[in-house]
């Protein structure tokens, strides 16, 4: 047993409510700059749909993730070395700009600036690529809250597993949201399909990133990659992907994308895994025992052959103490209620998600029946296989039985605490009837319902004893090339290499240390330059106003 910790997240469906916040956030951090005009690092889908970039799902077409051929190994779905050199200079299975999008701006110029007339100016759209005049056709959420649906749904990859009856009953009965980022997999496809081998998985906590001076641009990455979240950039030739935000990771911060949650619908944790069953779990026969294949590799962080393992493997107390409170294990492990994207493409990804109980409560409230009674979500749920069955072919490789298990889970959950909400006696068959004490059923609900700021985000940080130090700092990002989102005039990777230039990391240790103290993050002993822009108020540095100490106490 090798134990390796990995960095992973859980949505829970049920909470997110489609309002795009977290993709904007997001771009405006990582891809806000010229070249990834249509990347978007976290995406949000409204399902039934065709996703983005558009039917990215069908590996028939795209060829991305894994495959297990006849004697039980796996192979890449876009063939081997020899495979690729042959298509090295054109790769053929690889999104167009159509199949995402050609990003757009608005001729706002042309209000201000036309000629008195009978007519109203408009503003058209221009393309951010050739910046002529164009028709907006598609974009990144085209086809949100099922709009157009007649036409854009029934191309959804998922639908057309199943037959024509339940698509149409299927459009009525539910829609969710579901976003997405990278999977940061333990098995990563995109890696294994870099030429230039420019794609690596961080040993210390799994997060995959892509080394800007080693990439070539041979875009088999996107290729590789089943989710299609690798992107290239058209400026700089290039490839990006999400990067777990792991600056902020490295200091105890969660991604932008959950800090900012509307929902509050992301957890962040720490889990410790055993690579060296990676392969046997990613490798099983059947599709639909992936599921339970790849929840075996995850580690019980409280065994204590699992701590003295990770002990000789390097992995300090404050991540195994960080692994034993994380929100991850208890969710995919103790309480069974998150499923990973598409577990098929057998890349073992570590973004899981609880599927949506929302669709059957609505459809049971709908009908003038009580949508929290336990008897009513359970015949439902045995009623309604279509949501399952669609939830099944996302999340467990069609097997509806798991899904069912989970939603019956959440089920009881809801009707068990309604009880205590209402003052009335608890009733301890609803957890027993699916095999949950009433302990874990409060526990669950503590966590996907109540769970607080630290108990949502267990990140143990890298830096803990120098994190006080950190008002300001150099960092490297794997994304700091010249143009990249830190904006270095000259980045420390491609061909405009030089020394990273000193930012300031507003939200990092220094951040926490001000909102939580009365005087300043920079003192004698850590003396740091001021911004003011950034200038909090909270003491005044010395020499900043003018008359000396009298002064200065003054306006402190």
């Amino acid at each position: 047993m090798k134990v390796m910790a990995q960095m992973a997240m859980v949505m829970n469906l049920d909470k997110c409510i489609g309002c795009h916040t977290c993709s904007v956030t997001c771009k405006q951090t990582w891809t806000n700059r010229s070249g990834t005009e249509y990347v978007w690092f976290n995406n949000v889908e409204t399902r039934p749909g065709q996703g983005y970039p558009r039917t990215y799902e069908d590996q028939e077409k795209w060829r991305g993730g894994w495959v297990r051929d006849k004697k039980g190994r796996l192979r890449l779905r876009d063939g081997g070395r020899l495979h690729k050199l042959t298509r090295i200079f054109s790769n053929p299975k690889m999104p167009s700009i159509d199949d995402y999008y050609e990003p757009w701006t608005y001729d706002y110029e042309n209000l201000t600036n036309a000629p008195l007339g009978d007519n109203i100016p408009v503003a058209q759209p221009r393309s951010l690529i050739s910046g002529k005049p164009m028709k907006v056709e598609w974009s990144a959420n085209w086809d949100d809250n099922l709009g157009g649906s007649t036409e854009i749904v029934p191309n959804d990859p998922i639908l057309k597993k199943i037959n024509d009856e339940v698509k149409l009953q299927l459009e009525e009965t539910f829609m969710f949201y579901l976003p997405r980022i990278c999977e940061h997999c333990l098995n990563p496809s995109c890696v294994a399909s870099c030429p230039s081998g420019a794609i690596y998985k961080r040993a210390e906590d799994g997060i995959v990133l892509v080394d800007q001076d080693q990439c070539r641009g041979w875009r088999m990455c996107v290729s590789g990659c089943p989710y299609k979240k690798m992107y290239f950039n058209h400026k700089t030739g290039k490839a990006e992907k999400c990067t777990f935000c792991y600056p902020r990771i490295e200091v105890g911060l969660p991604t932008v994308c959950a800090e900012t949650c509307v929902g509050r619908l992301r957890y962040i944790g720490l889990v410790l895994y055993d690579v060296d069953r990676v392969l046997e779990a990613a490798s099983v026969e059947n599709e639909q025992d992936l599921y339970e294949a790849q929840r075996q590799v995850l580690l019980d962080p409280n065994d204590p052959e699992v701590i003295a393992a990770a002990h000789a493997e390097g992995i300090s107390d404050e991540w195994i103490a960080a692994a034993q409170r994380s929100p991850i294990y208890s969710l995919i492990n103790v309480y069974k209620v998150a499923l990973p994207l598409h577990p098929e493409y057998r890349t073992m990804p570590m973004v899981w998600y609880v599927p949506p109980l929302s669709p059957v409560v609505d459809a049971v409230s709908r009908d003038g029946h009580d949508g929290e009674d336990l008897g009513n979500l359970f015949g439902a749920l045995e009623s309604l296989r279509i949501p399952i069955q669609y939830l099944a072919e996302l999340f467990t490789a069609g097997d509806t039985a798991v899904v069912e298990g989970v939603l019956r889970r959440l089920a009881a959950m809801r009707s068990y605490m309604r009880d205590i909400n209402l003052g009335r006696d608890t009733q301890p068959h609803i957890p027993q009837a699916v095999g949950m004490t009433e302990e874990q059923i409060y526990e669950m609900y503590r966590l996907l319902a109540l769970a607080k700021y630290d108990e949502r985000y267990v990140i143990p940080t890298a830096y803990a004893a120098e994190g006080h130090q950190l008002e300001e700092t150099a960092t490297e990002c794997s994304l700091s090339f010249e143009g990249g989102p830190g904006m270095y005039e000259s980045g420390p990777f491609g061909e405009s290499s030089g020394g990273p230039v000193p930012v300031a990391v507003e939200t990092f240790h220094a951040l926490k240390q001000r909102q939580t103290t009365e005087g300043m993050a920079a003192n004698e002993s850590h003396p740091s330059r001021v911004n003011l822009l950034n200038w909090d108020g909270k003491g005044v540095p010395t020499g900043m106003f003018p008359g000396g100490h009298r002064h200065e106490e003054e306006h402190s």
